[in-house]
């Protein structure tokens, strides 16, 4: 992959929900292909976002490809409602299944895609087993489930380690990074391999235009 195909997906976690619907448009006019959704349900994740019904409203009015990531215990009760919603991928932790691997074929049966998140503690070998059934890895490069956080460089090496397994085995799944991605350290991480980074605060603190363009320049 070419480092100037990497994708911003921003993260709506980090939006002014009063004006959700004019920020979602402005994304979609600055060239946003993916927008990140982050749900959490307090118990895997201390923090409570929102779900299903926030999803639904805003598949009406957006086009964006609505990549869906599932911080909550035993994910595998709400895929579906999920999807009815209007999610075109949707992420799972490693650290809150059971059975993965039947996730992963209910998630594909239902018609989108399927990634698999692993925290910063986990090791990147967990998820080598799954690598040809998947979509998309995504490794959280902060504590998941706040905001605002400092990006662990140490997590670079899990990019690294997926790139080159990837390339070795000539698999086609994505890999995506999540937290404390910025104008600043945007170019150094996607250089490692990362096809999409998600961003919230860096995108959406101030005007929403200028901040893409800096993280594209």
């Amino acid at each position: 992959m070419s480092i100037e195909n990497y994708k911003i997906a921003p993260s709506i976690l980090a939006a002014d929900f009063n004006i959700l619907g004019r920020q979602i448009e402005e994304l979609e006019k600055n060239g946003i292909e993916l927008l990140h959704i982050d749900v959490m349900d307090g118990l895997f994740v201390p923090s409570i976002s929102f779900g299903m019904p926030l999803i639904a409203s805003i598949r009406q009015e957006s086009r964006l490809f609505f990549d869906v990531h599932l911080m909550i215990e035993k994910p595998e009760r709400y895929v579906e409602d999920f999807v009815i919603s209007g999610a075109d991928s949707i992420t799972v932790h490693y650290e809150a299944c059971d059975d993965l691997l039947k996730i992963i074929n209910r998630v594909h049966s239902l018609g989108v895609e399927c990634g698999i998140a692993i925290n910063p503690e986990t090791p990147v070998e967990s998820v080598y087993p799954y690598l040809s059934e998947v979509d998309m890895i995504l490794t959280m490069s902060v504590r998941p489930g706040f905001g605002g956080q400092r990006f662990k460089e140490e997590v670079l090496e899990k990019v690294e380690a997926l790139a080159d397994i990837r390339k070795e085995k000539g698999l086609d799944f994505q890999i995506e990074i999540d937290g404390g991605v910025n104008k600043r350290n945007l170019r150094r991480i996607a250089e490692k391999g990362v096809d999409i980074l998600v961003a919230g605060t860096a995108v959406f603190d101030g005007k929403i235009s200028k901040n893409l363009k800096e993280m594209r320049r």
